[in-house]
C-alpha cells in the first residue's frame, strides 16, 4: 500500500516539545529577557544602531583601536541588559545591569580618549588603567556567563591562575609568573589580549555575516531553501532524508548556527521522516547532522572559519576555497546514508509529493539564491571579504522588492498608506537589523573571553610547552600526535562551543602539528573540523538534544545516531594531515597555490577519500542491499579506516578489502531478499 506523504502540512510538535527545544536553544544562546514597552523599543534600537555602526565601518575607514574596543562595548552592555543575572530575575533590568552596561562603555571611552599615550604604558600601567583593565576582564568573564554559561568563563581562569602562579608550578609548565598590572596591560592595553585577533574578526566579520543571514531569513530565504529542498529531492523513496540534507546546506547562511538549522528544519520536517518509516531516534539523528553541515558549508561558513583566515593571514576566499572537497565529502557521506535507510527501513513503497515544481519556485525566487552566491562573487572580484558581505547585504535588501511578500519595506509606506510606525519600525528590514545583533552577542563574548585564552598562551609561551609534551608522549609518531590533537579538540569542545574550541586548541595543538611538518593551513583546518564535532558531543549536543526533543526520542541515542551520520566524513582530515598528498583535498590551501596543483593526484584522493566514506557509511549502518552480516561489516569498517590513511600500500589493501566485501554482500543479495526493520 502506497503512503502519501505531504512536506506542507502542519508539523505535529507538541507544546512540551518546543517548550525543550527553547531550552536547548537557551543554552547555546543563553536565557535572553523578552522586554515590552520603552524598555523593549530601547534594547531593539540599540542593536539597530550596533548593526548599523558596523556596517558603516565596513564601508568607511574606522582605526582597529577604535572599532575593536566599541565593538566589544556593544556586545558587554547589551548582554548585561539583555540576559539577566540569574534566571530569578529574567524579563526586566536589575539597577545593577544598568551600572555594569555603562561601565562597559566607560572602559572603552577610557582607552579611546587614552590615545597612544594609553597603549605605549602597556608595560607599566597607572592605578586607573589597571583599574578598569580588570573591570574588563570581570565583565568579560561575567558576560560569558551570562550568554554561554559557566564552563568557557571557568577555563579562562584557570588561564589567568597559570598566567599568576606560573613560578610556582612543576616542569614543564614552570614560568617566570605575571602580577595583575603586567596581565591588564597585556590584555586591555594592546591588541593581543581581549582585543586581539578574536575580537577583530567578531567585529570586523563576524556581526557583517550574522547581520547578513538575518538579511536572508527576514527576506524569505529560509522558507524558499526548504521549499526548494522538497521539490528538488521529492518523489522518490529518499526523497525525505535528501530534502533534509540538501535543506541544511542551503539554510547554513540564513541560520549560522547548528542548533537553529535543526530546529527550523526539524520542526518541518519530523513528521515527513516519521510518515516515510524513520524512528524517533534517527530521525533525530539525521536533523542534527544536518544542523552539523550547516556549520561548515560554503560560502557562510560558522564563526571559526573568519578566524581561520586571520590566524593563517589568508583571505576568507582561501578558506572557503579549502573547505569545498572536505564539505562535499561530507554531504555524500550523509546522502550514503540516507540511501541506506531507503532500504533498512522499507520505504520502497512511499511516494514522496512535492510541494510545488523546482522551476515554479526558482521563477518567482530565484533572487534567493542571488544573494547567496553573490558574498563568493564580489570576493573573486577582488573585494574584500567585509566588503563582500556589505555588498551581499546590500544586494539581500535590494532584490527583496522584487516581490511584495519578500520586501523588507511594505510597498504600503511608499504608497502613503498606513503610519510609518507600523511599516518601517516594524518592518523586516528592522527585524534584521536587530538580529543581526543580538543574534551574534553570544559569539561576541565568547571572542572576548577567548581573547584571555589566546593572551595568556601568547604572554607565558604555553603553546610551544604543550606541543612539545603533545610530540614527546606521541614519541614523535605523526599519526599518534594526530590522534591525540584530536583528542585533546573533542575534550575540549565537549565544554565549550565551536568557536571557543577551535581558538583554545589553534593555539595551544596546532603548533604540535606543524612542527611536525604539517602545513599550518592543514593544521588549522583539522581542528576546525573536529571543533565543530562539540556540536554533537555530551554534555553539550544541543543539535541532538534539540533535535530529540522535536522527535521524541532519547537524547544519547538521538546523539549516537547522529554521530553515525557525522562519524565517516569526519575521519577526512586525517588524509590532509598525515600524508602530503592528501593535502590536495584542501585545493592546496591557496589560490595560486591550486594554479599550479596536479589535478590527477587531487582526484585521485578524492575518490579514495569517497570510498573510504562509503565503507564507513555502510560498515556503521550495517545495511547496503540487505542487512550486512557481522564479517561483512567489519571489512568494510577497517577498509573504511586503512582508505583514511593516505598511501599507496593502504590504499591496495583498502580497495582490495571493499571488493571482497562487496562481493561478499552481492552473492548473498541475489537470494537474500531485503528485510524491514
Amino acid at each position: 500500500m502506497n503512503v502519501s506523504v505531504e512536506p506542507t502540512s502542519t508539523a505535529t510538535v507538541s507544546d512540551e516539545a518546543l517548550r525543550k527545544v527553547e531550552e536547548y536553544i537557551e543554552q547555546e544562546e543563553g536565557a535572553a529577557n523578552h522586554l515590552g514597552g520603552w524598555l523593549g523599543i530601547f534594547l531593539a534600537t540599540a542593536a539597530v544602531i550596533m548593526s548599523l555602526f558596523h556596517m558603516y565601518a565596513a564601508y568607511a575607514i574606522v582605526p582597529t583601536q577604535t572599532l575593536r574596543p566599541i565593538h566589544v562595548a556593544f556586545v558587554m552592555s547589551l548582554s548585561f541588559l539583555m540576559f539577566p543575572v540569574s534566571k530569578r530575575f529574567r524579563h526586566r533590568i536589575m539597577w545593577w545591569d544598568w551600572i555594569v552596561a555603562l561601565l562597559a562603555i566607560a572602559v572603552a571611552v577610557y582607552l579611546i580618549v587614552g590615545g597612544d599615550d594609553f597603549t605605549d604604558r602597556n608595560t607599566s600601567p597607572n592605578p586607573w588603567d589597571v583599574v578598569f583593565g580588570v573591570a574588563l576582564i570581570l565583565m568579560v568573564l561575567e558576560g560569558m556567563r551570562r550568554t554561554i554559561g559557566w564552563i568557557l568563563p571557568f577555563i579562562s581562569i584557570c588561564f589567568l591562575a597559570y598566567a599568576i602562579l606560573g613560578e610556582y608550578l612543576p616542569p614543564p609548565w614552570t614560568h617566570r609568573g605575571y602580577g595583575i598590572d603586567r596581565i591588564v596591560g597585556f590584555m586591555y592595553m594592546t591588541l593581543e589580549g581581549i582585543y586581539g585577533v578574536a575580537v577583530d574578526v567578531s567585529s570586523s566579520l563576524i556581526i557583517l555575516f550574522t547581520i547578513f543571514g538575518a538579511f536572508l531569513q527576514q527576506s524569505g530565504a529560509g522558507k524558499f531553501y526548504i521549499d526548494f529542498s522538497f521539490s528538488a529531492m521529492g518523489g522518490k523513496p529518499a526523497g525525505a532524508g535528501r530534502t533534509v540534507v540538501l535543506a541544511s546546506f542551503l539554510l547554513g547562511g540564513p541560520s549560522g548556527s547548528g542548533v537553529a538549522t535543526t530546529v527550523t528544519l526539524g520542526t518541518v520536517a519530523w513528521p515527513m521522516l516519521a510518515k516515510v518509516g524513520y524512528e524517533r531516534n534517527a530521525a533525530g539523528g539525521l536533523l542534527a547532522a544536518g544542523g552539523l553541515g550547516a556549520i561548515i558549508s560554503p560560502p557562510v561558513m560558522g564563526a571559526a572559519a573568519f578566524i581561520i583566515a586571520e590566524f593563517l593571514k589568508i583571505s576568507y576566499l582561501d578558506v572557503l576555497l579549502m573547505a569545498i572537497i572536505p564539505t562535499s565529502l561530507f554531504y555524500i557521506a550523509l546522502f550514503l546514508m540516507v540511501e541506506i535507510d531507503v532500504r533498512k527501513y522499507g520505504m520502497g513503497n512511499v511516494i514522496f509529493q512535492k510541494v510545488d515544481t523546482v522551476w515554479n519556485l526558482t521563477r518567482h525566487y530565484w533572487f534567493h539564491f542571488l544573494s547567496l552566491i553573490s558574498i563568493v562573487a564580489f570576493m573573486m572580484w577582488g573585494f574584500s571579504p567585509v566588503l563582500s558581505v556589505f555588498w551581499a547585504t546590500v544586494v539581500s535588501f535590494l532584490t527583496s522588492f522584487l516581490r511584495r511578500d519578500t520586501a523588507m519595506i511594505s510597498y504600503d509606506l511608499f504608497r502613503g498608506k498606513g503610519s510609518i510606525s507600523k511599516h518601517f519600525f516594524q518592518s523586516p528590514l528592522i527585524q534584521a537589523l536587530k538580529a543581526g545583533s543580538t543574534g551574534m552577542l553570544g559569539v561576541g563574548t565568547t571572542c572576548a573571553g577567548a581573547g584571555i585564552i589566546v593572551g595568556v598562551v601568547t604572554l607565558t609561551g604555553l603553546g610551544l610547552k604543550f606541543s612539545s609534551i603533545v610530540i614527546d608522549y606521541a614519541g614523535g609518531s605523526l599519526l599518534l600526535t594526530a590522534i591525540y590533537t584530536a583528542l585533546v579538540v573533542w575534550v575540549i569542545g565537549l565544554a565549550v562551543p565551536v568557536t571557543a574550541s577551535y581558538i583554545i586548541c589553534a593555539v595551544i595543538a596546532a603548533p604540535a602539528l606543524i612542527k611536525l611538518d604539517v602545513p599550518d593551513f592543514a593544521a588549522h583546518m583539522f581542528i576546525f573540523y573536529y571543533a565543530v564535532l562539540s556540536e554533537v558531543s555530551p554534555p553539550t549536543a544541543l543539535s541532538p538534544f534539540a533535535a530529540s526533543a522535536i522527535t521524541g526520542g532519547d537524547p544519547y541515542k538521538t546523539t549516537m545516531q547522529c554521530w553515525k551520520y557525522t562519524i565517516p566524513a569526519f575521519l577526512v582530515p586525517f588524509i590532509f594531515v598525515l600524508e602530503p598528498s592528501g593535502q590536495g583535498l584542501l585545493l592546496m590551501g591557496s589560490t595560486e597555490a591550486l594554479a599550479a596543483a596536479n589535478w590527477w593526484s587531487i582526484a585521485a584522493v578524492t575518490v579514495t577519500a569517497a570510498a573510504g566514506i562509503f565503507s564507513l557509511a555502510v560498515g556503521f549502518q550495517g545495511w547496503l542491499l540487505v542487512r550486512a552480516t557481522m564479517f561483512e561489516r567489519v571489512l568494510f569498517c577497517i577498509a573504511g579506516f586503512v582508505l583514511v590513511y593516505p598511501g599507496g600500500v593502504a590504499d591496495l589493501i583498502g580497495f582490495g578489502l571493499v571488493l571482497i566485501a562487496l562481493l561478499c554482500h552481492w552473492w548473498r543479495g541475489r537470494t537474500s531478499p531485503p528485510a524491514v526493520v
